[in-house]
């Protein structure tokens, strides 16, 4: 699921797109409508010629793309889990709820304490991303695949004191924020990305409640169209400076390029002043970071664009250089154009960076984390843990699972390993879609699962 939820309801928007249908009552017929376009849309678009391996690695096969009157749409309804149910571990490891009944929980961050941080968040109102008859049928998909829930807007507190593997206490360490995502600590300051600004809070260690208001470092692109909300952050070893993840503001640059200034980029932050300036550009959504241990490069993985067909274009999981342009929206994996921008920049492309490891078409590669610190089986010591949250463009389905890329020098070397699957159940439905992904305190995985509202805990097998 490469493009960004667009949260509508029926009982907001009309059939034509327009707002200010809140005061309405609902209407018998909105349902009905909204069911049958879907199910127009789901016998339209193409089918998947290649499999996600095809569209793996270093070298992945790109194919032509794919002309359909419409845009392919394969959605897999979101149910959440039935009682007792479980992802499916890899052999040799297990897993178990840290924490459930959360309200969509998106991205991670593990104190030093061991205290986990969870980001209850969605998507803001975004008014103008909803226009006209594709904005209402995006919204319609996003509904059926569990993305259109109201945003909690809170950092939630997770602690797991006496050690068993499971989060016992549970506290609001932040609310009244818009839209956050991203976290980092840096000393006792805690940085929060809404999806509008970078905020500075100040943190006390084993604190459950922070009551400070929060302190703006940075304004972030957002507005009414907002298309990719989600704005996460890393700090680098020295603490001086934040990198901090800006998506598109479209699929392709249709809403015209002065739309995507400073967008579909990673940011360089002073964690002191403010100042900022674009690190890397033509990165469609760079949404999880982290830094690799052995070369202490920055690496990110990218959803990239949609409506080039079921096995155009893969994601990936790339190092990040400073001043590296990565290609969108004019072309993707280095000097394959894409015809629907116009005008093109032959200049650019010419520059453009091969990402260093596609991770299949339209999973939708969400988190990253590195696997320093874990204490699962020796298979797992050197990689990149990967959610992926699952298409909602591609027939057949893909992602809907956590996996791990692994590394030898510091870079991807070999094929990716399962690590969580079962998320689709046998009639395609969603019981739980990963997100962000992190290494506690003892070594263990977590996986944020904003459809299962839980918090899963991969460890060893004993």
């Amino acid at each position: 699921m490469t493009t960004n939820p667009r949260t509508l309801e029926f009982q907001r928007f009309g059939a034509d797109g327009r707002a200010g249908g809140a005061a309405r009552k609902p209407r018998r017929w909105r349902p009905v409508l909204a069911g049958t376009v879907l199910a127009l849309l789901a016998g339209c678009g193409d089918q998947a010629l290649l499999t996600v391996a095809d569209g793996t690695g270093p070298r992945p096969v790109l194919p032509a793309p794919a002309k359909t009157l419409l845009p392919t749409v394969h959605i897999a309804p979101a149910t959440g889990w039935p009682a007792g149910a479980t992802p499916v571990a890899a052999p040799g490891l297990r897993v178990n709820a840290f924490a459930s009944g959360l309200d969509h929980p998106r991205w991670l961050m593990v104190l030093p304490d061991g205290d986990v941080l969870v980001a209850e968040t969605n998507a803001p109102t975004r008014p103008d991303d909803a226009k006209g008859l594709k904005g209402w049928v995006a919204g319609l998909v996003m509904k059926r695949a569990g993305a259109a829930v109201p945003s909690a807007n809170r950092i939630t507190l997770l602690r797991d004191a006496d050690g068993d593997g499971v989060a016992e206490q549970r506290s609001v360490l932040l609310d009244g924020l818009n839209s956050p995502f991203g976290m980092a600590l840096v000393g006792n300051d805690l940085y929060v990305a809404d999806t509008d600004a970078v905020l500075r809070f100040p943190y006390t260690r084993g604190e459950t409640r922070i009551t400070a208001p929060g302190q703006r470092v940075v304004a972030l692109p957002a507005g009414p169209i907002n298309h990719h909300w989600t704005k996460n952050l890393v700090a680098s070893a020295d603490g001086t400076k934040l990198f901090v993840g800006v998506g598109s503001n479209s699929n392709v640059a249709e809403n015209g390029m002065a739309a995507e200034q400073g967008r579909a980029a990673i940011w360089e932050v002073d964690t002191r002043t403010g100042a900022h300036r674009v690190f890397a550009s033509g990165l469609r959504n760079p949404n999880g970071m982290a830094w690799e241990p052995t070369t202490h490069a920055l690496w990110t993985v990218v959803n990239e664009r949609d409506e080039l067909g079921s096995d155009l274009v893969p994601d990936y999981l790339t190092s990040v250089r400073d001043g590296g342009f990565y290609g969108w929206p004019y072309s993707y994996f280095g000097p394959h154009l894409d015809q629907r921008v116009q005008p093109q920049r032959p200049d650019l492309v010419a520059r453009a960076l091969v990402p260093d490891y596609a991770l299949g078409p339209h999973t939708a590669s969400l988190g990253l984390a590195s696997s320093a610190g874990n204490r699962l089986p020796p298979a797992f010591a050197d990689g990149m843990f990967v959610g992926q949250h699952g298409s909602w463009n591609r027939r057949p389905f893909s992602g809907y699972k956590v996996i791990f890329v692994p590394f030898a020098g510091g870079r991807p070397s070999g094929a990716p390993v399962d690590v969580l699957t079962g998320f689709l159940d046998a009639k395609g439905n969603a019981q739980g879609r990963p997100v962000g992904v992190a290494i506690d305190k003892r070594g263990a995985l977590l996986v944020a699962d904003d459809v299962g509202n839980t918090i899963w805990r991969v460890t060893a097998a004993p």
